[in-house]
């Protein structure tokens, strides 16, 4: 080879190479145009996040480090881009809206060996990772960055059960825990947070965190060890050594951790990664991002089975029913009683607690003396109720299909599978076979002890709640300090982003700020009884439960009348308004009849509804409302009825620490 050809081989190489040092920059808008996502790669990738020109992200960082070295994402060899844009309609399932609009931009970049995925809607944006890896691999981590241009305040749900001298055991927790309103800059550094978190921006924006399509991989959390401006996602290591133990010994605990997070067979799409952006807070309230990105149900899979519904539950008011015969407890004569309040109220399903299977032997077939579920299944059949069985993770897990096998056999409708308190790759893994293999056999999940909902039950269906809330049957045991109705003012924009939970309110015994204490026989609610009505249509369950004991219920038959005639599914739902940590209104349609649920803090609180959703003709509707005593007597409430004003405005008023219901229908 002659010098000449040397020269220029030497000159197109020096080429190539300032080329590839040149960063390549990428913009990315939402169909309307105000939200715009700007990409940038170089040696490293970073991107940025504005609406309507306000900076909302400055540029942040995201890789993916495999345990082989590799990094995707740094001095990675750019190979092209394509994009795409999507307007369709998802035909929903078993959730708050009959059709979900996907209406996005999207941009693929394509690198030697993965992709990342940017996508841009109307109301936030999304990024995922795919691996193309055709052989096994090991995640060491992921470099997840949400870097914010000042000092926001964030309403934040630290880990609850945490030891500042060892980090890792924030890896084990119930995913249960009231918020933190404080600066980034005043993050505690030796506390992570879960999903959903919510930042508050300027121009009165928020940005919701959030995460979609997590089936094989660890949840995420976030953390800021630096008290700057930026938050760093952190996902819990492979688990190496595990054993059972924990709540009487359904758990499995980890006893030590890989040096990795997560390990495949071959290429994957990872779970996206979403910024959810709203310019009013009751924007969040009725937000459909994680639906939209969770994968879709397989095309040949029918779920027309699952049948949501109102459940009778025995837990929370400690199996406590009165002017019977018998004494209760768990036994057959006091779910007999349970399943004839439901058949005779008509609500769909009987829910057996912990209690039915003998305690500390993680093994549902040994089922205690007192309770013969095949004659309680028959009888609930008889009477047009269903039954769903409390259990603990590892005595569902050890032997899943026998168990699913069996009691669907004997005409169990579901289970509630409880303890799970992790969301590492294993335990991820964990809920979407339990899914798999319940949808197998026609029953029900609904996941408690676990972490927020992630799409799950968009892929299944037949996974119909969730917990990771701070519920109602805190207030059993919960002291005084605890404030649960400003915290009930807060989940509607934050945690039911992610999606349904299991809050289970229904309460009959109700309490002001002052008189409320924990009785955990005889538990109580904090805020008025209208409150707990407007629960039930302000807060998205497809599965929800009646907390207290038939026997209060049958005591307050018009209040019992309303809860057990709501719906749990929805046609349409409407935000109405609504101020994290204030106050909240929404409305939900089911066919020709609406519901309005809305609900305040412990400030009395007057507020006019625009009901114009309602469309032309005349309208009537049945109100329950906070008594005028409500605020020294939480019980007390007004039921009226009356016709919807023709300028479609309701005035109306709540108590401290109250709500509002109604029920709407066309005369």
């Amino acid at each position: 080879m002659n010098k000449v050809i040397v020269a220029a081989a030497a000159a197109m190489v020096l080429a190539a190479s300032a080329s590839a040092a040149a960063p390549k920059e990428f913009e990315l808008s939402s169909p309307d145009g105000k939200l715009n996502v700007s990409v940038e790669v170089g040696e490293t990738v970073t991107y940025s996040l504005s609406h309507d020109g306000t900076v909302l992200l400055d540029p942040s960082q995201v890789s993916m480090t495999l345990a082989d070295g590799t990094v995707y994402g740094v001095d990675s060899r750019f190979l092209g881009k394509k994009t795409r844009a999507v307007d369709e309609d998802i035909t929903t399932r078993n959730y708050k809206k009959a059709v979900v609009e996907d209406r996005f931009n999207e941009l693929t970049l394509r690198f030697k060996g993965f992709n990342i995925i940017f996508r841009a809607y109307d109301d936030g944006m999304a990024y995922r990772f795919v691996s193309l890896a055709g052989s096994p691999f090991k995640v060491k981590s992921e470099q997840a960055e949400f870097v914010f241009p000042d000092d926001w305040k964030a309403y934040v749900p630290y880990v609850r059960d945490f030891d500042r001298d060892d980090f890792s055991r924030q890896f084990f927790n119930s995913f249960e825990n009231t918020y933190v309103h404080a600066s980034l800059s005043e993050w505690d550094k030796d506390r992570i947070a879960f999903l959903p978190l919510v930042v508050e921006a300027d121009g009165g924006r928020k940005l919701c965190i959030a995460e979609a399509d997590l089936l094989d991989y660890p949840g995420m959390y976030l953390y800021n060890g630096d008290a700057g401006h930026a938050l760093h996602g952190v996902f819990a290591p492979y688990p190496d050594k595990v054993e059972q133990g924990g709540h009487n010994m359904l758990q499995m605990t980890v006893k030590s951790r890989k040096d990795y997070i997560a390990e495949y067979e071959s290429g994957v799409s990872f779970p996206w990664r979403t910024v959810i952006v709203s310019t009013r807070d009751s924007e969040l309230a009725d937000n459909d991002m994680v639906y939209r990105l969770a994968t879709p149900p397989a095309e040949d899979a029918d779920f027309s089975w699952v049948k949501p519904g109102k459940v009778a539950w025995d837990w929370w008011n400690d199996w406590n029913i009165y002017g019977v015969d018998f004494r209760a407890g768990i036994n057959n004569d006091t779910y007999k009683y349970y399943i004839d309040f439901a058949s005779s109220h008509g609500i769909e399903y009987v829910i057996l607690d912990e209690g039915w299977a003998v305690n500390k032997k993680a093994d549902l077939m040994q089922v205690v003396p007192e309770i013969d579920l095949e004659m309680l299944a028959g009888y609930a059949r008889s009477k047009n109720v269903g039954l769903i069985l409390w259990a603990g993770y590892w005595a569902f897990d050890r032997d899943m299909e026998e168990v699913c096998k069996y009691f669907s056999g004997i005409g169990i409708k579901g289970f509630k599978v409880d303890f799970m308190d992790r969301d590492d790759q294993v335990m991820v893994d964990f809920h979407r076979r339990a899914a798999e293999m319940a949808a197998k056999y026609g029953l029900m999940i609904d996941f408690h002890g676990t972490y927020k909902p992630t799409g799950l039950h968009r892929t299944y269906p037949n996974v119909i709640n969730y917990e990771g809330v701070h519920g109602l049957e805190q207030m059993k045991w919960s002291g005084t300090d605890v404030d649960q109705v400003t915290y009930d003012l807060i989940i509607p924009f934050v945690r039911m982003v992610a999606g349904p939970m299991d809050y289970t309110q229904g309460a009959m015994r109700n309490a002001t700020r002052g008189n409320y204490r924990p009785v955990n026989s005889e538990a109580m609610s904090q805020g008025t009884r209208c409150r707990q009505l407007a629960e039930y249509v302000v807060f998205e369950s497809p599965l929800n439960m009646l907390c207290d004991s038939p026997s209060n219920y049958m005591r307050e038959p018009e209040c019992t009348e309303f809860i057990s005639g709501i719906p749990t599914v929805w046609d349409e739902t409407v935000a109405m308004d609504g101020k994290i940590a204030e106050y909240i209104a929404m409305a939900r349609r089911s066919g020709d009849v609406w519901y309005v649920g809305a609900m305040t803090d412990w400030n009395t609180r007057d507020m006019t509804l625009d009901v114009s959703f309602l469309g032309e003709g005349d309208y009537e509707m049945v109100i329950y409302r906070d008594g005028i005593n409500a605020d020294r007597a939480a019980c007390d409430y007004a039921k009226e009825t009356l016709d919807v004003p023709a300028s479609r405005k309701i005035n109306i008023h709540m108590a401290p620490g109250g709500g509002f219901a109604a029920r709407i229908v066309k005369k």
